[in-house]
């Protein structure tokens, strides 16, 4: 197979042709500043109020709650830092989870330096938060609950309307980082009591460098940005016209055709992780197995390095990762596969693979033919493994 499979979709998707369609005269013909009085400028306004409804509707919100960023981690640091300063008379104590994005576990690190305390919850085997850990973690000068709503590395989908109930009936607030679930399951900010979600374009075929926050109305929050009146004079900065526009697109599709994606996602998924399985020996399947992200798939297999098995995929044309992104140059290993209680060896032989609607069959069989190619090698090459074999083999002639 000649072309490149990419099965990292978790760490960016490719521009719809439409969203690029939809950008490309804001960069050129309609180029208008969206705070001007004159025509050009007042039709940036209009796209920019059109995508924020289509965003709103999309989570049953309101279209006065959506507010634009640069991305998810903005969306990330703007609803901590600013929620722990709006309501520091009442507390500084936070809650999140173990597992986290780093964009949510820095900020708790920037703001423990700043004298708030942070609980973290740790999660069972499958990555979900315990919540009588949680519930045990609430105190009276809690102020946030911040918990992702699907893990980006192994796919979890955490209870977050439970943890949103909880939020609402000890009056703290909510926030969830929903970057790698937004556009792929439904989300109803009212149903799960959310009281602010955090979003980001380029992970369902938008747009890098735009995303928004969801800011329940009667959240006191304060600005993150400051030096202008832009997002209801929440976030300053000249609107980033072409980067909104490409957004609303990517939702609008994205959501079009959810449900029929979704199942075809999930069937592929669900193939792999069969062929991997009953076809590899010594492998660890992470995440939960029923509440997971439909194109999520992560393995762990013993006696390998994970950094190698990509290496030598991507020789193979295979686009794949050992975890997230945004620690993909790190050689300490994932977090969050550290604290499903995976030891540093194994956790240190693992596979990431994100699908998308574009991937078929036949590129599953080639990926899965060639990891367990790598995979055999990449064990006959290592001392561990050959220990294990002998010592399994003295086992069978006793």
């Amino acid at each position: 197979m000649n072309k490149i499979i990419y099965l990292d979709n978790a760490a960016t998707t490719k521009t719809a042709p439409e969203v690029v369609e939809a950008m490309l005269p804001y960069f050129t013909e309609k180029y208008g500043n969206a705070s001007s009085i004159y025509q050009l400028g007042t039709e940036s306004k209009k796209v920019i109020t059109k995508s924020r409804d289509v965003i709103a509707k999309s989570l049953k919100a309101d279209s006065s709650e959506i507010y634009f960023t640069a991305g998810g981690s903005e969306s990330d640091n703007w609803a901590l830092v600013a929620a722990a300063e709006a309501y520091e008379s009442k507390g500084k104590h936070i809650i999140t989870s173990t597992i986290e994005h780093h964009a949510i576990l820095h900020t708790c690190q920037y703001l423990e330096k700043r004298g708030y305390e942070v609980s973290y919850i740790d999660v069972d085997e499958n990555g979900v938060v315990k919540m009588d850990e949680l519930k045990k973690a609430i105190r009276p000068d809690t102020i946030l609950i911040s918990v992702m709503f699907a893990n980006n590395e192994i796919g979890t989908i955490q209870p977050i309307k439970e943890i949103g109930e909880l939020a609402r009936e000890n009056k703290i607030l909510f926030h969830t980082d929903a970057v790698q679930a937004y556009g792929h399951v439904p989300i109803n900010v009212d149903e799960l009591h959310i009281d602010m979600l955090s979003a980001s374009g380029h992970k369902l075929n938008g747009p890098k460098g735009i995303g928004f926050l969801y800011i329940r109305k009667g959240v006191k929050i304060r600005s993150f940005i400051h030096g202008g009146a832009q997002e209801r004079s929440r976030r300053a900065g000249t609107e980033n016209v072409p980067g909104i526009v490409g957004l609303g697109v990517a939702v609008e599709r994205a959501f079009a055709n959810l449900a029929e994606r979704s199942r075809k996602e999930c069937e592929l998924r669900d193939y792999l992780i069969q062929r991997i399985e009953k076809e590899i020996p010594y492998c660890r399947f992470n995440g939960d197995r029923t509440n997971r992200l439909p194109n999520n798939v992560n393995f762990s297999f013993q006696f390998i390095e994970g950094e190698s098995l990509l290496i030598m995929l991507d020789m193979k044309g295979i686009c794949a990762s050992s975890g997230s992104a945004c620690t993909s140059g790190s050689l300490d290993p994932s977090h969050v596969l550290l604290a499903i209680g995976l030891p540093h060896e194994i956790a240190h032989g693992s596979l990431r693979l994100t699908l998308s609607e574009d991937n078929t069959v036949e590129e599953m069989d080639y990926v899965v033919d060639r990891v367990k190619e790598i995979v055999d090698r990449l064990r006959q090459m290592s001392p561990l493994y050959e220990d294990f074999v002998k010592k399994e083999e003295k086992r069978e002639d006793v």
